[in-house]
């Protein structure tokens, strides 16, 4: 039977592993009677932790949030994954917190035990964030505000620079935050335009004006991260294309980010990409390198231009002879 301080420590960990516990199941998991387990509960509630009873047949705890932030008990992966977790932080989008990141993580590794220090500091020494310096930084307290205006349903105005430096003020419902590994985006519904837009987050200028509660709308689709993706990787461009690729969608979804283009399955053997970009030359090129056989299907100007991108490669393929140099 453990010890009158290791059973706190364990009953603490017991009720942050999940939303409930019953008395019994908590005695049964403690080795102790339920009596015990009620004078163990008195005791964390006198060391700060709030932990409410729950009405019933069978009665039950349930460790609920307090007005500050208790010790808080970890196995040793989730302290590994938390430290890796931090130290990728530590060199993301989000403006600021790479400090706060850095300040968590010294607090962790100061009271891992030895082995634990290892094995983050391996990860640290050997992951390399190839990613991390791509997209703009993004202030703490813009994406703070937007989700709490998401959560609570509240209106909210902004201005926003649109993709040719145009600025204008935005009026809009908001729903959702999308972030795609180096950008984040914002899913609302624009009061103005009446209808569905998604808003890069790091052309929001200015802050961000609160307005009225409302009633929520029928979001557009129930994949809101297919809709998104569809949102900002053709919709925007100039040219938006719709190639048919004969390999099936699982074989070429692993390589395709979010932001580059949305894949839907035809059959087994074939799917759609539908992509965008300002340039014939940019798409033709990136659907060549998609590694399968594929239909250009729309638009028509881009079939064109990938006969002729094939016609030039065809010629500068073929073998001559060498000038005479005499």
């Amino acid at each position: 039977m453990l010890d009158a301080s290791s059973r706190l420590l364990r009953l603490l960990s017991l009720l942050q592993s999940r939303h409930e516990w019953s008395g019994a199941d908590l005695a049964e998991s403690l080795g102790v009677t339920t009596r015990t387990v009620r004078r163990d509960i008195d005791r964390l509630r006198e060391l700060g932790y709030r932990i409410d009873s729950v009405p019933g047949v069978a009665g039950g705890y349930r460790l609920s949030v307090g007005n500050r932030l208790p010790p808080l008990l970890l196995t040793d992966e989730e302290a590994v994954a938390i430290a890796v977790g931090l130290r990728t932080a530590a060199g993301g989008t989000v403006h600021g917190i790479e400090e706060f990141s850095v300040q968590a993580l010294a607090k962790l590794e100061r009271v891992l035990p030895v082995r634990l220090r290892h094995q983050v500091r391996a990860f640290q020494s050997t992951m390399v964030p190839l990613t991390a310096s791509a997209g703009p930084t993004i202030d703490p307290d813009l994406l703070t505000q937007l989700a709490t205006s998401c959560y609570g349903h509240e209106r909210v105005s902004f201005d926003y620079v649109n993709s040719r430096g145009g600025q204008s003020e935005r009026r809009v419902e908001p729903y959702r935050l999308v972030y795609t590994s180096w950008r984040w985006y914002l899913l609302a519904y624009d009061l103005d335009k009446d209808d569905w837009r998604t808003f890069r987050v790091d052309r929001v200028r200015g802050p961000v004006r609160p307005g009225h509660r409302f009633t929520p709308r029928e979001l557009p689709a129930d994949d809101i991260r297919a809709y998104v993706s569809r949102a900002v990787s053709y919709r925007p461009y100039r040219y938006q294309a719709t190639i048919l690729l004969r390999a099936p969608v699982r074989q070429l979804a692993e390589g395709l980010p979010p932001t580059a283009g949305h894949l839907e399955a035809v059959d087994e053997s074939s799917c759609l990409l539908r992509t965008g970009a300002n340039s014939l030359d940019k798409l033709a090129l990136y659907i060549g390198l998609m590694g399968a056989d594929f239909e250009v299907l729309e638009p028509a100007e881009l079939r064109d231009h990938v006969r002729a991108l094939a016609d030039r490669f065809a010629r500068g393929g073929l073998v001559t002879a060498e000038p005479d140099r005499r």
